[in-house]
């Protein structure tokens, strides 16, 4: 643990960036919790799981959004730069679908109305950019070191 604490202290990663990816893998992490074991959550947000089709939707869904979490897990604890762009283009792709998607297509138990929703969403896509854009100046930095005075 020490270790891994001394890496995230040496990082040239920002420790703004490596919260923000923390928040943003905790909540794929519930999303794939929910999708594999919480389907009276579905249910509730109006999802209907009356076929075999809707469940192997569902649980395709989990698995991929599983997948997103492990590779988010796995970059946070390499603090390559490199990794960060590609982990933060993904992120900024996924939110911005769903900044169009949700407003259009709210969940029956959403906890906010589609505007508020829809403002939420490009408020974060809009901090997600930013990390992204520093991610990318870092690493134009650390490649030409006359760019470090």
């Amino acid at each position: 643990m020490k270790a891994l604490i001394k890496h995230l202290k040496t990082s040239v990663i920002p420790a703004w960036i490596n919260i923000l990816q923390f928040l943003l893998t905790m909540i794929i992490i519930q999303q794939t919790y929910q999708f594999y074991f919480d389907l009276d959550a579905v249910l509730a947000s109006g999802i209907e799981l009356t076929s075999i089709s809707d469940r192997n939707l569902i649980y395709e869904f989990a698995g991929r959004t599983g997948t997103m979490a492990i590779i988010s897990i796995l970059i946070m604890l390499s603090q390559d730069v490199k990794l960060f762009i590609i982990m933060f283009v993904m992120n900024v792709f996924r939110e911005g679908q769903e900044t169009i998607i949700d407003p259009l297509y709210p969940l029956a138990n959403a906890p906010v109305n589609p505007t508020t929703d829809l403002i939420l969403h490009i408020i974060i896509v809009c901090i997600e950019v930013i990390a992204l854009l520093k991610l990318i100046n870092i690493y134009k930095t650390d490649k030409n070191p006359l760019l470090k005075a």
